[in-house]
Parts: structure tokens; sequence; C-alpha cells
């Protein structure tokens, strides 16, 4: 940091004062009385000039004045020609009339510090603050930071893992997911899962333009990205253990939906539950769920399913996430609240942001 220097001081400079000019002052003669002698022709009417004295050149008391000038005035003798209007105004106010005024312009100055105080004091503490649970700004989805894509793979008629990978077909994009997810705080199998879902939905469905930072902003606000509860997400995708939402019975501003799988995929037979990472609803999965690791399962819990199916979901109905219309019908299918869209936002853009900085 760069030290602040003061000035330097000036140099020595000749100073001047400034004189004033001696002024004659003729005032004019007196009239004479009748009988009053004519004074001498040679006798001297000129009234000899006063000279003004300036108050910071006053002489001291007991120094001795120049033959032929009037005695300067000293500190003392301009301070007792002239009351204080300090000292007038204190006795005035000891008086009744000066003690009534002064009470009430003590009642004004009062109330006007009290007005002053409510016009400009307290709508600056009532102002709301900004962000938490303000709406997105109304930009298109397009204006959302959506990271870097994953690297296009060759096209496949099917979903059986590429060569030279292990089990996962999303295990080909380990090296574009590795670094991200060190970077986002993202379990890798999951930022893997998100990238794959991305290249196949381009793939597939193409008028989509779904990206990975919208399936990872929806993880993150649904499990953490299967971590919730004490989950881990294994190295084959799977959540453990399963994570398995409360019973949809309308209690707690939940909604009241009857069991529609007999408790097979939430292993509730009275009320539905979300369940997975994604924590899909047992109708929507049934409807909706794709085997994207080509185990032979279709498997709310494991995380690739879960993102190609979620996927597939956010693009039906022929939706076009890269608009504005699009992008929030698509949130607003996957859970109706604004506040959950506004939270899925901000972790989208999050994410997106924070992929292409740093």
């Amino acid at each position: 940091m760069a030290t602040k220097h003061g000035p330097e001081p000036d140099e020595q400079r000749p100073t001047t004062v400034d004189t004033l000019s001696v002024t004659a002052l003729r005032p004019p003669a007196p009239e004479r009385a009748p009988d009053a002698a004519p004074k001498a022709a040679d006798q001297d009417e000129t009234v000899p000039a006063q000279r003004h004295v300036p108050k910071h050149a006053a002489k001291e008391p007991g120094e001795i004045t120049p033959a032929g000038e009037a005695p300067a005035a000293t500190a003392a003798d301009v301070l007792q020609s002239r009351p204080s209007r300090l000292e007038g105004l204190l006795v005035w106010l000891r008086r009744p009339a000066g003690r009534t005024a002064g009470a009430g312009l003590a009642i004004a100055l009062l109330l006007g510090a009290a007005f002053a105080a409510g016009r400009y004091l307290v709508p600056a503490v009532a102002k709301p603050q900004a962000g938490g649970s303000a709406p997105p700004p109304t930009a298109t989805p397009g204006g959302i930071e959506t990271g870097e894509a994953p690297a296009p793979m060759p096209p496949a008629s099917s979903f059986s893992p590429p060569a030279g990978t292990r089990e996962r077909p999303a295990d080909v994009l380990a090296a574009w997911a590795g670094p991200r997810a060190v970077k986002l705080n993202i379990p890798p199998v999951a930022m893997q899962a998100y990238g794959y879902a991305e290249l196949i939905t381009a793939r597939t469905t193409p008028g989509c333009k779904l990206t990975w930072t919208t399936l990872a902003g929806i993880a993150k606000i649904e499990s953490d990205h299967g971590r919730t509860n004490g989950s881990l997400v294994q190295e084959d995708g799977k959540s453990v253990p399963p994570i398995i939402g409360p019973p949809l019975d309308g209690q707690s501003d939940r909604k009241a939906i009857r069991d529609t799988d007999g408790g097979t995929i939430d292993t509730d037979k009275t009320w539905d539950r979300a369940v997975g990472p994604m924590q899909f609803l047992p109708s929507t999965w049934k409807q909706f769920g794709v085997d994207a690791d080509a185990d032979g399962v279709t498997d709310v819990n494991d995380i690739d399913d879960a993102a190609l199916t979620a996927a597939a979901y956010l693009c039906a109905n022929g939706r076009d996430l890269s608009t504005l219309e699009g992008w929030n019908a698509a949130i607003h299918a996957y859970n109706i609240p604004e506040e959950y869209r506004t939270a899925v936002f901000n972790a989208t853009n999050d994410y997106g942001r924070r992929d292409r900085t740093g």
C-alpha cells in the first residue's frame, strides 16, 4: 500500500504588511459669536490630521505617544467602548420575556430534530435489504452463467459404456468433471452425471438447450447432490442410504398425495414421498425414468439415472430452456413455489459463474 505524504513545508517568503493612508479631516469651522474677537491673520485654522490606528497596531498601556499625536486606544478601551453582544443577550435572557422566548426556541429546536430523525433516519433503517428472497433478474436464461460445456462425445446408438471406461458411460467425462468437482464442491460422480445428461439431451432433444448447470442447481436445492441427511454418493452413482423425503400428507404446507406405487419406490404405502438425489415422486419416475448407466435398472437413487430423467422431464412439451418462458416453465413444473425457482436460479448462476472464473 502506498503511504501518503503531506505537502512539503512552504519556503520562507517575505511577507508584506498593508499600510493605511492617513486621511486629513477638515470639519466645518464653528460659527463665531458676534462679540468674538477675530483671530490673528497669522493663526493657522488647519485641524491636525487624526491618524486611524488599526486594532492590531494599538499601543500597549503606558507606551509613550509621540508629540502631536492623539493617544492610541488600548485593547481594553476598544472592548469597553462597545458592549458585548453576548453579554447583552445574556442580560435579555434573564428577563421574563427572554426566558419565555428561550424556552419556546428550545422546544422548536427539539421538534425540528425529531422531524429530521423521522424523515431521514427511519426510512434508511426500514429499507429492505437486497438479495435474500428477492426474485431473480428478468434476463433470459441465456444471460445465466452456464459454465463450460462438456466435450461432445461420438454418436452412440445406446447407452453402453464406451471402450476403456468402467461400468458407467459417464466415466468418459472424468477429465472434464474432475477439476470442476473440486472447484464447485460437487461429488465427481454427480458432476459426470450432469455433463453426460447435457450431452445426451443435446443429441436426443436439441431444441431444449439444457445445460448441466441447471441440473446441478436443482440437485443442490433438492439434496445437496445426493449428500443430504448423511447420505453419500458412491462410485457407482448410488446415494447410500437412499434419500426419502417426508410424507406428502398435507401437513406443514406439504401437498396431500396418496400412495401411487404401493410403497415399492418410496417405502410408504399410505402417502407418496419424493425419492433420490433429484427428489422424484413415484408417479413421475414411473413415467419418465431412464436407465442412464445401462445396468438394466432405472434406479431413482442413482445419480446417473436421476440426472438424465430430470433432463427428460425438464425438456418435455417442447420447452426451450434458453428462453425465459421455457426455463421458468421447466422449473415450475419441477416445483411450483416462486421461492424454489429463485433458489434454483441462484444456484445455477453461481455454478456457471464459478466454473468460468477463477
